[in-house]
């Protein structure tokens, strides 16, 4: 039996992708990631993800990464209802990955606080049955989820780092991260707007635009 498990990077910052990853394995293959000693990417540091990547794409059937681009995240929620909206984009990027993988079984760490409508909502958008096994700290309790949610994570970071390359230091996108607001401040009041890479739809990107617009009409 083919097992899949499919975990998400990058949900709640303001700059950079959502990152959606999915690793497949033959059930019987499953070990070698227990082995591996593989868990939940927000445990490892920045250079065991990397190594733990590696190793996970040498023993996968396949794996698979989709990044969201802020422009695509900004649509969807500008509907309103911003988590429901979010949910279910995430859960349509799931599903994409999914099809690729074509797992007869395939674990998700559910992004909506009911675990089951999240598997739910995965499944409307597969052309093809699988079991899909949706729960809340997927990415902690199986070895599969922790192996999706590392290549999540590298590949995300890979996204901020080639944008630090071409913008300096921006932080690791998140607005508790004070190197983050402190460049969108400086970019928002040099530029007049932001760039293609900051999700504008968010709260914190909102509240500075505003004031950086308040503090030029009083210059003005």
């Amino acid at each position: 039996m083919r097992i899949a498990g499919v975990d998400d990077a990058g949900r709640g910052p303001i700059i950079g992708p959502l990152a959606i990853a999915g690793v497949l394995l033959n059930e019987e293959d499953l070990p070698q990631l227990t082995s591996l000693g593989v868990k939940d990417s927000k445990l490892l540091s920045p250079r065991k993800r990397v190594k733990f990547a590696e190793e996970i794409r040498a023993i996968a059937l396949k794996y698979h990464v989709v990044l969201v681009p802020p422009a695509e995240i900004d649509k969807v929620v500008k509907r309103g209802r911003r988590l429901y909206r979010l949910n279910r984009l995430e859960a349509q990027k799931m599903a994409e990955v999914i099809r690729l993988l074509r797992p007869e079984v395939a674990y998700v760490d559910a992004s909506d606080v009911l675990a089951d409508r999240f598997g739910l909502h995965i499944a409307e958008n597969l052309p093809f049955k699988v079991k899909i096994i949706s729960e809340h700290k997927a990415d902690a309790n199986y070895p599969i989820v922790s192996a999706a949610s590392i290549l999540a994570k590298v590949e995300r970071d890979k996204a901020i780092s080639a944008l630090q390359e071409k913008y300096g230091d921006l932080g690791t996108g998140y607005a508790c991260d004070r190197k983050t607001i402190t460049f969108l401040e400086e970019y928002i009041k040099n530029n007049g707007s932001y760039p293609d890479f900051v999700r504008k739809s968010w709260k914190p990107a909102k509240k500075l635009k505003t004031e950086a617009e308040t503090d030029q009409r009083k210059l003005g």
